[in-house]
Order: structure tokens, then C-alpha cells, then sequence
């Protein structure tokens, strides 16, 4: 609607949220030899060297010292092969500290060139080192949240957005086959859109920050022999150079259909390379944002050579909500094999690729069960004037997209391989082709359907609280 010529424009405010505010780091870095396969294509097994730090950090909010905390905990890691195995970790967490299950979230980078988190590994090369490993990370987690919530001080959590075109599309159509590969596809666009949280005190120091970006950690790949966190690391170590050395959290976006414009290398510095670009665009970002607890506001016409619109800089008070929900979504699934006919086919396997698939899916089988749909947890967060949507499975852009669009007035930061996960939710037309995301995901063509509406109901239903 066009502006009338009495409206007054209105004021350009932060979403934000005042609240105690603490943050925590700790190193989960695995040790070298551990079970690191995370690619069919690898010619290796055991993690050979460290690329850069494996990072968990943690940050909670809270109304008061007398209020539960919300755990907001980001971890470099690739994903959870078993249920049993993140349940394990997370459930540690929130019997240590007492915590509420809707207030915990533990976030995963998604970086490729991590180590196994599966203890069902163990009898491969290096994975005797895996539940050891899975102790180290649910006491680090733990630690840190509990030095987070004895050091939170009186602050604010405020939102910018920026761009970045790290993140291209991966439906690649192959040139050589009737079938769709999964790599960057050029002639597509992707989601650019890079989500900034930055907490601070009451003098304005900055605490920690919250980098929510959609795009696969695959910049390393199956000739990589280091342990990495991908483009994350280099992206963290800018950004926390830029603030003072407080912590950065990395929340992965709905990335199922995005990745690197260069990925599937074994170098190094490509990765470096790419998490200096989504850096430097998170810098600008915050870079753009007004001071804590500011708004900027139509001051009127200074008559000059023209008649200038001027605005300024006044003080505002942020909201103090936060809630949390978690809420159980039922997903419709596609016809599937049976567990046993698939137990069979790797019995009889002898191809080193084909049986890793086949061992991914066999972990997925045995917590999907043989109805025609299967409930997952999902997750939402009222902080202020944002709400944040954690999810455990891998989806399309498309859904943060379309949460976006319907609440454009508030920051909708969204989560994936948050706290579990079974698999790709894809656009609906995905179905239509030979796509990896599709065939290798037990979700129906209308799961995407399905979370969006529920999804979109949801935030709703915080909003009006």
C-alpha cells in the first residue's frame, strides 16, 4: 500500500530481546585415527591430522536468574547416523542441569570432514574411539552451559540480515546421463540470505554472535584426510577477530538443495577461502546494524538546495518474551523396503559405496517404523521480536523461505540437523526426478507441505502470546 501523505514513515527498529545473556566455549576437537569416513567415495578411514579446531559454544537466555534457561548450543560436527547416539548426548545435558527438553537445542554445523558420531562404527578402523569421543563432547556441552548460565549478565539479543553467494544451488541436471547429480548448478538461484544475532551487555560489548546461513559444509570432501569444521572455521575465526574474541555460533539453514559454488576438494585453503567470504559478508551485516537498543526514527524536512528527509538515531526498549515450544509434526512417508530385505542387500553387498548407503539406511529404517507416517520433534523459540524454528532434518530452502515471507516484520531464524535427524525434506517437485535427496530420504512428496503449514501455524500461535 502506497504511503499516505499524512503517514508519518515508520520507525526502522532491530528485532531484539532483553534478557540474561551468557556464553561459553570449549574445543571438541576428536582425536587423529578416530573413524572418519563420512564420504563413499573416501579411500580412507581414519582421520589423519586436524585441519582447524572442531568448536561446541553455547549461549542461554534467560528472563531472570528464578527462570529456566533457554540452551542454545552449536557444535562442529556432521550429523547423528543413530538416534540413540544424539538422544544419548542431549539427553545427558538436560539431566545434569536439569533443564527442560523444549529449552535445549544442540546444532550441528554439518561439516563433512568431521569424524563419525555413530558407537555403531566401532568395529570399523578408528571407531573404538567414537564413544569415547561422544563422553568428551556431552561433558564439554554440559561445562559449557553451565559456565554460560553462571556468568549471563543483563543484555540484548538484536537481529540484522545481509547477503551472502557462498550458497549456490546443487540440483545439477548431469549433461552425460538422464539423471540429477548433486553439485553446483549455475543456471538456479539460491537463498543469499545471511541471518546476524548479535548479543551484547548493557555498556554495548558484544558477547557472542549468532551467524544462521543456509549451505552445505561440503567444501571438503572425500580426499580430505583432516579433521575440519569446513567453511565454519574460517568464517568463526574472522568474525570473532571483528568482536572483541566473543564467541561466534553457527546455526546451519535450511540447506538441502544449497551448497558451496566451489566444494568436493580436499584443499584446504578453498575451504579457508569460503568461510573468509561468508565472514566478511557477516562482518558487513553487523557493520549495518544500529547500536543496542536503538531505533531510527523520521525526524522531518531540512530545506536545503533540496528538501531533505532526515531521520535519527533515539533510544527504544526491546521486548522481554521468551518461550518455548516443542511440538510433535507427523510426516507422511514413501513406500520403503523392508528392514530385513535391506539387512539382505548389505549382507550381500561387496561395493564399498553401495553398503555405506545401505548402512545409512538401515539406521534410518530402525527408528521410522512401517506406518505411513512418523512423528518428528520440532522446535520453536519466541525470542522478542523473533522466533526461531529449529528442525531436526535436512530441508530445502524453500521452507525458510516461505516462514520469511509470511513474517516479514520479525527475524525467523532457522535451524537444521538440530537435535536428531532422518533425512531430506525437499520441494515437492523433487519427486518428479532421479534426485539423491529424494531417493535416499524416507519423506514423502508432501512432507514439505506438511511442515510448512504446521510450521507457519506455530509461529502464529507464539506471535499472539
Amino acid at each position: 500500500m502506497a504511503q499516505s501523505t499524512h503517514d508519518k514513515p515508520p520507525d526502522q527498529t532491530q528485532p531484539s530481546v532483553a534478557a540474561e545473556i551468557g556464553v561459553a566455549r570449549r574445543d571438541v576437537t576428536p582425536p587423529i585415527g578416530i573413524y572418519a569416513r563420512q564420504w563413499g567415495a573416501a579411500k580412507h578411514d581414519a582421520a589423519e591430522g586436524v585441519h582447524r579446531p572442531l568448536i561446541a559454544n553455547v549461549m542461554v537466555l534467560r528472563e531472570s536468574s528464578d527462570d529456566a534457561p533457554l540452551v542454545l548450543a552449536t557444535l562442529d560436527g556432521g550429523w547423528f547416523q543413530d538416534l540413540d547416539d544424539e538422544t544419548r548426548v542431549r539427553q545427558a545435558l538436560i539431566d545434569a542441569l536439569d533443564l527442560d527438553e523444549a529449552r535445549v537445542l544442540i546444532a550441528l554445523s554439518h561439516t563433512h570432514a568431521a569424524c563419525s558420531l555413530c558407537t555403531a562404527d566401532k568395529d570399523l578402523p578408528g571407531g573404538h574411539l567414537v564413544e569415547p569421543y561422544l563422553g568428551k563432547i556431552t561433558d564439554a556441552l554440559i561445562d559449557a552451559t553451565r559456565e554460560a548460565i553462571a556468568t549471563a549478565v543483563t543484555g540484548t539479543l538484536e537481529w540484522g540480515t545481509g547477503q551472502c553467494r557462498l550458497a549456490a544451488n546443487r540440483d545439477l541436471k548431469d549433461p552425460d546421463a538422464d539423471r540429477y547429480a548433486c553439485g553446483f548448478n549455475p543456471s538456479e538461484d539460491s537463498d543469499e540470505t545471511v541471518l546476524v544475532g548479535r548479543a551484547t551487555d548493557e555498556d554495548g560489548r558484544i558477547l557472542g554472535t549468532i551467524v544462521n546461513y543456509a549451505c552445505h559444509a561440503t567444501t571438503l570432501a572425500w580426499d580430505n584426510r583432516l579433521i575440519s569444521p569446513d567453511y565454519v572455521g574460517a568464517m568463526r575465526e574472522l568474525v570473532e577477530q571483528h568482536t572483541g574474541g566473543a564467541p561466534c555460533l553457527f546455526l546451519q539453514g535450511a540447506s538441502g538443495n544449497l551448497g558451496p559454488r566451489e566444494g568436493f576438494t580436499g584443499d584446504v585453503t578453498v575451504a579457508d577461502a569460503n568461510g573468509r567470504w561468508l565472514g566478511y559478508c557477516v562482518i558487513a551485516a553487523l557493520e549495518s546494524m544500529l547500536p543496542p537498543r536503538t531505533t531510527l526514527t523520521y525526524t522531518g524536512v531540512v530545506e536545503s538546495g533540496a528538501p531533505l528527509a532526515t531521520w535519527g538515531r533515539r533510544p527504544c526498549s526491546p521486548s522481554t518474551v521468551l518461550d518455548a515450544r516443542r511440538i510433535e509434526i507427523a510426516l507422511p512417508l514413501k513406500p520403503m523396503p523392508s528392514l530385513k530385505d535391506v539387512e539382505k542387500q548389505l549382507a550381500e553387498c561387496d561395493d564399498r559405496v553401495t553398503a555405506e548407503r545401505l548402512r545409512r539406511r538401515l539406521r534410518k529404517m530402525r527408528h521410522i517404523g512401517s506406518g505411513p507416517t512418523v512423528t518428528i520433534p520440532t522446535w520453536f523459540w519466541r525470542l522478542g521480536q523473533a522466533v526461531l524454528v529449529a528442525h531436526p532434518n535436512e530441508i530445502y530452502s524453500m521452507f525458510q523461505q516461505e516462514l520469511r515471507s509470511v513474517y516479514p516484520e520479525i527475524a525467523v531464524p532457522v535451524v537444521t540437523v538440530v537435535n536428531g535427524g532422518l533425512g531430506y525434506i525437499t520441494a515437492p517437485e523433487c519427486h518428479d526426478t532421479d534426485i539423491y535427496q529424494v531417493w535416499s530420504s524416507p519423506f514423502a512428496r508432501n512432507a514439505m507441505d506438511v511442515l510448512v503449514g504446521e510450521s507457519i501455524g506455530m509461529v502464529a500461535e507464539l506471535l499472539a502470546d
